[in-house]
């Protein structure tokens, strides 16, 4: 019991000392639009920054196409969801995975 309450003070003075971690961020450092419903104009432009899809010289699909889904599926990988792209099942889990990724920290 004594070692217990010595070793007390020890512990809390390193728990004091320990960095707290960052929120996570979404991967490009912008948070999607709170209004963006899913499907939106908002939304899809907001995953089209968040994956780096759109070139702003038109040559990408249109937003919300066959296409479009299947790029937006390349892109996210093996992170990709298993639905029916395009589907709104698909469309919250693109969503949910984008506002919880994180970014990779400076070095």
């Amino acid at each position: 019991m004594r070692r217990l309450v010595a070793s007390l003070p020890l512990a809390l003075l390193l728990a004091a000392c320990s960095p707290t971690p960052a929120p996570p961020q979404p991967a490009t450092g912008q948070a999607a639009p709170a209004d963006a419903t899913l499907g939106s104009a908002q939304w899809y432009a907001w995953v089209d920054q968040s994956l780096g899809i759109d070139d702003s010289q038109g040559h990408d699909p249109e937003r919300g196409s066959p296409a479009w889904n299947q790029l937006v599926q390349r892109k996210l990988g093996q992170e990709a969801p298993q639905s029916k792209p395009g589907s709104p099942e698909w469309q919250q889990s693109v969503d949910a995975l984008l506002r919880t990724r994180v970014t990779a920290p400076s070095p």
